[in-house]
């Protein structure tokens, strides 16, 4: 205990550290330091109980968060801590699957199915029932949800009643199950299923892991669904010591299936649980801690917490209600330019959140005009570009001929002119003998019906594949040189694809090809996002979850938008789009800007906009509010107005004056005919004026 670092944590995280006896449940408040309790109880176990680091099974929701972990790990215990369980939910499942899931039909060399190869075979499937192929993602996320809720295609089939979509549905949910398995393929919610299945199957299995795993530490609590916490309370069976970090306030993936009552029943559910409370935030000024938490005191659905903070005030939040989304988005890019320009912050300090995508058409448009570099995160992921899928379809193909997308993929990849007739005729060959795309063209260069053309092309592509199959790979990066040689596939492609390319290949020098393969399966957008550069970062409120920026500001706090329009019948779903805002909020460490707009076009229709609800519950004294012409705006009843008259010489912001020229206000005081501000003028120095007096205008 002497030589453990207990000196760099408050009392209440010691405290969370330090209990190992039993269940313990970490309500962690935003900027607390929830990921660094779960980090020093890791080394607390290792380096003080004695644990083995293979017996603590660490699990959180992200591959960048687990490696921050690993890295934070590593440093406190001094590199100690090989055969480790940190990662995912994904990635520690597929570990287990990969050892045992023959055991349950599959094989072990099984492959798995991103969102994009999900699809690709929810859309054949589609079109074989003869529906349309725009229902693809409503069809992936309902089958997700039934997965995620432990619902097999079974089960949905037996509890359909009599509704047409449902019935269709239940056929479709079946054929894809069907197919996944005749490839031997896994899609993300059935790495968490095929474990369970496997853990309900053979208890003896279960028992080795769940005595194996001495400590369960779960960080991002709140975003469990049904199937991980089932895991959890699986593996946790016989001990019961399980550490579960998270925050109720901050649970907003219900659409993706988060139970936030796995938090909030917790206490049900292992009775005997410690409760530590994390309420120091250590990210956000006074102001925001303060405006943030009243918000959210509205909700219901929570566990209360008094956030506080040992920081100042610092400034208010700035609330900007203007005509339309245009201007909106200028007074934003006006804004981030005036404090670019003081010097205070950087690009990359800059954040702007908006709860739909449609909404950062505008905001890029004012970023360009002011010449501001940014960057919209969550976009498509490095993995997921075309030339990157194809490289790695051929991969996966060259381990498993089974596997249809994949084969669909590459088959016309560079372009060998097998067209759409080419593979009408071999899906049809394929289902007359039930046999997978890659069977059914090697039986149609036998069939002398076959063109001598279509036989040609065929068959060059089953010797190209043939070829590469037969070569032993000791690394992943020796099997995509081949595949770029044999297939001359750098020809085909222009030159910024050509760089992605050679990016993906030297990312696989020292890796084996299953472990390449699984590792950027399991690789999402935001586990590939640095903030490193010097850009303005653009990301909806979703996607911000986890992240902080200096100076944030939130677009379109309006009624439809955010609470979203489809909420507002539901009592649940309104906290839901309330911890959301909350989330957005939190995100900002030293200034918050909430913006509307009066009027804005939203899916083709210009309509007129009323503030969100959420900014009505924020108290005017941490407010400063205005409209675009600086008048006073407020949103509480005006018998209940506490918010001040906003000047329009803000601070940070360029005024002209008729002798001095160009100058940057750093401060202002006073309201009205009272208005002082005091002005920094290159050359000139500090002068305080009375603006109507001394002739100022803003540039």
């Amino acid at each position: 205990m002497k030589d453990f670092p207990l000196r760099d944590l408050n009392p209440a995280q010691q405290e969370a550290v330090i209990y190992c006896e039993g269940p313990l449940l970490v309500l962690a408040g935003a900027g607390s330091g929830k990921t660094r309790v779960i980090t020093y109880k890791y080394a607390y176990l290792t380096k003080v109980l004695g644990v083995s680091p293979s017996c603590i099974f660490t699990v959180t929701f992200t591959n960048k968060a687990a490696d921050e972990m690993k890295e934070r790990i590593s440093k406190i215990c001094n590199g100690n801590w090989k055969n480790h369980w940190i990662g995912t939910f994904h990635s520690l499942c597929l570990r287990i699957l990969r050892n045992h899931i023959d055991q349950i039909g599959y094989t072990r060399d099984f492959i798995i199915y991103d969102e994009d190869d999900q699809s690709a075979l929810i859309k054949r499937i589609l079109k074989e029932f003869n529906m349309h192929e725009a229902l693809c993602k409503c069809v992936v996320s309902k089958i997700s949800n039934l997965k995620s809720n432990l619902i097999s295609a079974e089960q949905y089939a037996s509890q359909i009643e009599g509704y047409e979509f449902e019935e269709r549905l239940g056929r479709i949910y079946a054929k894809y199950q069907n197919e996944l398995k005749r490839y031997n393929a896994l899609d993300f919610d059935d790495l968490i299923l095929m474990v369970i299945d496997l853990f309900n199957e053979r208890e003896d299995l279960l028992q080795k892991y769940a005595e194996h795993f001495k400590y369960i530490l779960v960080d991002e609590f709140q975003d469990t669904n049904k199937s991980q916490y089932v895991l959890l309370q699986l593996l946790c069976k016989y001990h019961q010591k399980i550490c579960a970090v998270g925050d109720d306030d901050q649970s907003i993936y219900r659409f993706r299936g988060a139970n936030v009552y796995n938090i909030l029943n917790f206490e049900k559910d292992f009775p005997n649980v410690k409760i530590v409370k994390l309420e120091q935030n250590y990210r956000s000024s006074k102001y925001i801690i303060m405006a943030s938490s009243a918000m959210i005191s509205k909700n219901l659905l929570r566990k209360p917490k008094s956030l506080w903070t040992e920081r100042d005030w610092g400034e208010k939040i700035y609330y900007c209600q203007l005509m339309n989304e245009e201007e909106e988005a200028k007074y934003i890019a006006k804004n981030i330019k005036e404090l670019y320009l003081k010097g205070d912050y950087e690009y990359r300090d800059f954040a702007i959140l908006y709860r739909l995508t449609l909404q950062a058409r505008a905001i890029e448009e004012a970023l360009r005009m002011e010449g501001i570099p940014y960057q919209v995160i969550s976009g498509v992921s490095f993995y997921h570009r075309k030339e990157i899928k194809d490289v790695i379809s051929y991969m996966r193909f060259i381990l498993n001929k089974e596997d249809n997308v994949s084969f669909l993929r590459i088959i016309n990849t560079p372009p060998r002119g097998i067209g759409a007739s080419a593979l009408s005729k071999i899906e049809i060959e394929a289902k007359k003998n039930s046999c997978s795309y890659y069977d059914a063209i090697k039986k149609m260069v036998k069939d002398e019906s076959i063109q001598e053309n279509l036989k040609e092309k065929l068959s060059g592509f089953i010797n190209l594949i043939e070829n590469l199959s037969a070569k032993e790979y000791k690394t992943a990066a020796l099997m995509i040189k081949e595949i770029l040689n044999a297939t001359a596939y750098l020809e085909e492609i222009e030159e910024d694809r050509i760089q992605n390319v050679l990016e993906l290949l030297s990312s696989a020098e020292k890796q084996t090809v299953r472990e390449f393969l699984d590792k950027i399966s399991l690789i999402s957008s935001v586990d590939t996002w640095e903030n490193k550069k010097q850009y303005v970062s653009l990301l909806t409120l979703h996607a911000a979850k986890g992240l902080e920026f200096s100076v944030v500001f939130i677009a379109g706090c309006e009624e439809g938008i955010i609470p979203y329009f489809k909420a507002k019948e539901d009592p649940v779903e309104i906290q839901e789009e309330r911890r959301l805002f909350y989330v957005g909020m939190t995100r900002a460490k030293d200034i918050l800007f909430l913006t509307t707009a009066k009027n804005r076009k939203l899916y083709s229709k210009v309509q007129s906009q009323e503030p969100s609800s959420f900014i009505k519950d924020i108290p005017g004294d941490y407010c400063i509010c205005i409209r675009k012409d600086y008048s006073t705006f407020s949103t509480a009843k005006k018998e209940k107005e506490t918010i001040k008259v906003k000047p329009p010489f803000m601070i940070g912001c360029k005024v002209k004056h008729p002798v001095w020229g160009i100058g940057v206000v750093r401060d202002c005081s006073g309201e009205g005919e009272d208005l002082k501000v005091v002005v920094n003028f290159p050359g000139i120095g500090v002068k305080k004026l009375a603006p109507k007096i001394a002739n100022l205008e803003r540039v």
